[in-house]
């Protein structure tokens, strides 16, 4: 096996989580993570108002792998559609829209981003997202969540990108496994 092949899933480091969804309605899901000072941006907030982010209301729990785009066989980074196909293609499947809110109450010792400084048209320093499919093909709606650590918040966070948008081979992403 190449150096190259050792570095891809499944044979390459990752952060593997055991996640609990479910078992609350939309209200109470804004109350828990309320309660639990986890911040929300406005595309969050869009997407968790939206009537198709569906949300079971019987709890259950899935089995998520953490890895960075390099860890996909792009180490030059890749658009999302190829990331994510490549993915499946893996073994890995896309994450319920509704597993970003609960994940982000359960990883509450997500480092924090050291770099502070906005990077245009990419994902932030020490950002995870979410892995999901998009509930609008429009590319000014949310796309999906990322989790962010930033001057000692917890955030949710919602973001827009097109289907040109590149991801970095350091960007990471969180799917089922």
């Amino acid at each position: 096996m190449s150096v190259l092949q050792e570095n891809i899933y499944p044979n390459c480091l990752v952060i593997e989580r055991m996640v609990t969804i479910g078992g609350w309605n939309r209200n109470e899901l804004l109350e828990q993570l309320h309660q639990n000072a986890i911040h929300l941006n406005t595309y969050a907030e869009t997407l968790l108002a939206d009537n198709r982010f569906i949300i079971s209301s019987t709890p259950y729990r899935v089995s998520t792998v953490e890895l960075a785009v390099s860890n996909l066989g792009f180490p030059d980074g890749a658009t999302t559609e190829r990331s994510f196909t490549t993915a499946q293609q893996l073994g890995l499947k896309l994450c319920p829209l509704e597993l970003a809110p609960y994940l982000r109450m359960q990883y509450t010792d997500q480092p924090e981003d050291v770099e502070k400084e906005a990077r245009q048209n990419q994902a932030p320093s020490g950002s995870v997202t979410v892995a999901s499919e998009a509930i609008s093909e429009d590319d000014t709606f949310p796309k999906g969540f990322y989790l962010r650590h930033m001057n000692g918040e917890l955030w949710l966070r919602g973001y827009c990108a097109d289907d040109l948008h590149s991801w970095n081979a350091d960007d990471r992403f969180i799917f089922v496994k």
